[in-house]
């Protein structure tokens, strides 16, 4: 026994020794543990006091599982005091472009906070070598003009309504104006389908200027807008070319003539010959800006500037400071498109059914007319009265057709029916031009 306590006795005496040493690792291992956890919760007490942002990755998440449309759930606003969540954009286009315009107009407002594009692709922005690229980019989504989609438009309720049928059966800019129209009602059901909170319908050849914000942001703009207010309008600039010899509109021209909504009255009217330079407006194109809205039930397009509420009228308000960037005609190109795109007479009757605005009509003619194809396009162009079935057929020409699906007589006697349904509903709002100086005695200040 005395043997056996002799044997034990060192091994008690070396478990005392070790003993402060494994209470000092223990104590080394919870003060590890406590430091970052009490950073942590002072990081968010100061955060919280301070008023600021929310950690990006996490007002991700909330705004993943925000309602669309923001202004019925807390969630889309606020978490916590100080601790707002970020808007989720997305911007849908009509385009043919080459990745040279596409490209930068894509990642500039990616850096302006828009987080989703969909593009409505043809003509060359379909072909592989430039969808393949598109399609890469993370947010991109690439929809073609296939006949599974001109089949699934052509069921579309805007076809049996009146805010748009004033627009129907036209060729060129009224065709171009109604299949906008048809890819922004397709584009609002993929903004639910995404989350999305605003979405914005821009061309490939306009930029938005976030003036006015904290923060040069699209995003930081939005969402100091009171959420009760369901559209927010961009007036338009119009670029002023300065040069004959340009080639990238976004970073050679720098110069814009500003809205008539960010003019003194006096100013605009004072200065209107010398703005004009003899041409028929004040802006060659239009002047009545484009929109953003809050992707909510009910939300349709209302015309490729404007978006509308099948179930209320929209509470909008119009800015004061920001605005759509317009690089119009910056390039002799953007005049031979415009003359290449139609097959209309070079008549200023039929000019006038193609386009609608009087800036477009002067340049068509005055294209073909130097072109020497004047006399041929006179004597070869068709009539452009166009009926349903060619108007279809036209539109189908780009890619597909859907003109069958939308042809019978059983459609067309509904579409009658629930046209004359809808005399009061309101008309879509088409490109306007800014006041002239026959507006001059007739325009107040707000």
């Amino acid at each position: 026994m005395k043997s056996m306590l002799n044997h034990r006795a060192p091994l008690i005496s070396s478990s005392s020794s070790s003993s402060p040493t494994n209470s000092f690792i223990t104590r080394l291992l919870l003060l590890l543990t406590l430091l970052p956890v009490s950073l942590a919760c002072l990081a968010f007490i100061l955060q919280w006091r301070g008023g600021g942002l929310a950690d990006p990755a996490s007002a991700s998440v909330i705004s993943s599982t925000s309602v669309p449309g923001g202004g019925n759930s807390d969630l889309n606003h606020e978490v916590f005091p100080g601790m707002e969540t970020v808007s989720s954009i997305c911007i849908t286009t009509s385009t043919s472009a080459g990745l040279d315009q596409i490209l930068p107009w894509m990642f500039y407002h990616k850096v302006l906070g828009v987080s989703t594009f969909f593009l409505f692709v043809e003509g060359k922005a379909a072909t592989p070598t430039i969808s393949k690229v598109l399609e890469s980019i993370p947010g991109v989504k690439v929809i073609y003009r296939t006949k599974d989609l001109e089949e699934k438009q052509a069921k579309s309720r805007i076809w049996n309504e009146t805010w748009l049928s004033s627009f129907f059966y036209k060729p060129c800019n009224y065709e171009l104006f109604v299949k906008q129209s048809l890819n922004m009602e397709m584009a609002i059901v993929m903004a639910r389908e995404a989350g999305m909170d605003w979405i914005l319908h821009l061309d490939t050849d306009e930029l938005i200027y976030p003036a006015g914000a904290r923060e040069h942001s699209l995003r930081r703009l939005l969402l100091d807008v009171p959420p009760n207010v369901d559209m927010v309008i961009f007036p338009n600039y119009e670029s002023s070319v300065e040069r004959d010899d340009i080639k990238d509109p976004f970073t050679e021209v720098s110069m814009f003539k500003k809205n008539y909504d960010h003019l003194p009255k006096d100013t605009y009217f004072g200065m209107y010959k010398e703005a004009t330079r003899n041409n028929p407006n004040y802006f060659l194109t239009y002047g009545n800006g484009k929109s953003v809205a809050r992707v909510q039930d009910h939300l349709r397009p209302n015309g490729a500037h404007r978006w509308h509420n099948y179930m209320k009228t929209p509470n909008e308000i119009k800015l004061e400071e920001a605005a759509v960037l317009h690089y119009t005609y910056a390039k002799f190109s953007d005049l031979t498109s415009r003359r290449d795109r139609c097959g209309c007479k070079p008549t200023k009757e039929d000019v006038k059914r193609c386009f609608m605005l009087d800036f477009d009509r002067s340049v068509v003619i005055q294209a073909l007319k130097e072109s020497g194809v004047f006399s041929a396009v006179v004597s070869s162009a068709s009539s452009t009265n166009l009926s349903k079935k060619n108007f279809l057929a036209s539109m189908h020409k780009s890619n597909s057709s859907r003109s069958e699906s939308l042809t019978s007589k059983d459609k067309e006697s509904q579409g009658i029916s629930a046209r004359r349904h809808l005399l009061g509903a309101e008309s879509a709002v088409p490109p306007l031009s800014p006041p002239g100086m026959e507006h001059a005695g007739l325009v107040t200040e707000d």
